[in-house]
């Protein structure tokens, strides 16, 4: 069935996230293509998302693209490893058709592996994620489908995007959080020499993990890797970037208060931003 009055006429690239990491994503995104707008939907009042089921993950994140198309977004980057892992697949397939065909939905997880095989020397490859994208299985499954020489081990980390939301980061308390799971990831494969970031949440915790990560062994964040994507993706599909419009601008939603969001969002991009709240849907 599809969905009534969505615009045709060009609009912004959509950001989703189930709460503030995907602003990484947006931050790079933005840096590599200022030209385009965005608009940033994050579900603040219901994440985590890295803690809920597929089927709620799916129902959740579905309600968010729905929303950005209504917006007038043709392009949607789910700025989100839980929702790229749980809920990607099945709104490509199952909904797109019904909603709009010519519209496309993009996730954080692909861009990223099929950058792996180029930089581990090793073949042995580390992810550190939140339970959920390390339940999916969606990382060791999506390097597999390109390389499938590479062996992949990962660890849920269910502090650290707590510590990121509370605004720990840098304190002293999130030190043995950050050392304890690169830890168990080390004792599961010491011959490691790549660690992804499977958490988009990640990133600002960068300073901390490297101090403890060994010498030789490369960290590697998500953003630069889905910009370059996005890029290309663009450059490539020229019936897409012809529906994105060009004026430089960014809006912010959030489902929670546009002052818990404002605050927040200062840690990820280092500017204050003004957000309006909206429904998605209930808890």
């Amino acid at each position: 069935m599809k969905l009534p009055l969505l615009s045709q006429n060009p609009g912004p690239i959509g950001i989703f996230d189930s709460g503030y990491g995907g602003l990484t994503i947006l931050n790079k995104i933005r840096e590599k293509l200022p030209q385009y707008d965005y608009i940033y939907l994050g579900d603040n009042a219901r994440s985590p998302y890295g803690t809920r089921s597929f089927e709620i993950v799916y129902e959740f994140t579905l309600q968010a693209v729905n929303k950005l198309f209504e917006m007038g977004c043709h392009l949607i980057i789910l700025a989100c490893n839980t929702a790229s892992a749980k809920a990607l697949r099945s709104i490509q397939i199952n909904d797109l058709p019904n909603i709009d065909a010519s519209r496309r939905v993009l996730g954080v997880i692909r861009p990223t592996v099929e950058r792996i095989g180029d930089i581990t020397a090793s073949r042995h490859v580390g992810i550190l994620a939140t339970a959920g994208t390390i339940r999916s299985e969606s990382y060791p499954m999506e390097i597999h489908k390109l390389f499938p020489d590479i062996k992949v081990s990962g660890v849920a980390c269910p502090m650290w995007v707590p510590l990121v939301e509370n605004n720990e980061a840098h304190s002293e308390g999130a030190d043995y959080f950050i050392r304890k799971y690169i830890d168990q990831l080390m004792e599961k494969d010491p011959k490691i020499d790549t660690i992804l970031l499977g958490c988009t949440h990640y990133p600002i915790l960068l300073p901390k993990i490297q101090r403890y990560v060994p010498k030789n062994i490369r960290v590697v964040p998500q953003g630069e890797y889905v910009a370059d994507s996005l890029k290309d993706y663009l450059k490539r599909h020229p019936e897409m970037d012809r529906k994105c419009t060009r004026n430089g601008s960014c809006l912010f939603y959030t489902t929670e208060a546009e002052e818990k969001f404002t605050e927040s969002a200062s840690t990820f991009l280092k500017q204050k931003v003004k957000a309006t709240r909206i429904s998605l849907g209930t808890v």
